[in-house]
């Protein structure tokens, strides 16, 4: 990566090394901005903005410190997305973050525990009963074009861990719940009753 400018006795963050079009990749490889992997990073640096919104609306502490710990994981995703296929074991053997199937399993306690609070809901839920939940439901179709994003990348080259998309595949169950979670207490018979719309969550 180029030295950053200076200005005065400071770095710039405006390098102007994408001036041209393109943007690099982890250990030095440039691709352009337009790349489906580019694509594929930013969708789930787009998803990590929308949780961030997510959580600055959050008022209970523990719900903080889930997306919080999502938001994390998904910084490590990014960096294993961010390299080509001959970097990655490189990558996975550094000292940088990375997903794991603890990772996964964090999710699969969350989605547990809302679970178990709760009685069920199927069906199709319509967003925006409250800002919180319409945020949380931003972000899971972010998530899902996240993992349409992944998922295509084989055709071009790059083939992730199959543990990215599982994880994707995950959160946006979890952020389908936590969004019906947090609309529960202006919307209880969207919570509880049984709607006879196929559910699309998969």
């Amino acid at each position: 990566m180029a030295e950053l400018p200076r200005v005065g006795s400071k770095r710039s963050i405006a390098t102007r090394t994408g001036d041209d079009g393109t943007t690099g990749l982890l250990y030095g490889q440039r691709l352009a901005k337009s790349h489906p992997q580019i694509e594929a990073v930013g969708t789930v640096d787009e998803l990590n903005a929308v949780l961030g919104l997510a959580k600055a609306q959050t008022e209970v502490t523990s719900k903080r410190d889930t997306l919080e710990s999502i938001q994390q994981e998904l910084v490590a995703l990014m960096g294993e997305l961010a390299c080509t296929d001959e970097d990655a074991s490189r990558y996975l053997s550094s000292t940088l973050a990375s997903i794991t199937d603890q990772s996964l399993a964090h999710l699969a306690t969350v989605v547990a525990t809302i679970e178990a609070h709760h009685q069920s809901f199927s069906g199709w839920a319509t967003p925006g009963n409250t800002p919180l939940a319409a945020t949380l439901d931003f972000a899971r179709t972010v998530t899902r074009r996240a993992e349409r994003r992944v998922s295509a990348l084989p055709e071009h080259g790059r083939h992730p861990r199959p543990l990215v998309l599982h994880y994707l595949n995950r959160l946006s169950d979890l952020l389908w719940l936590m969004a019906r979670e947090a609309e529960a207490p202006v919307l209880p018979p969207a919570w509880q009753k049984a709607c006879q719309a196929p559910n699309y969550r998969t």
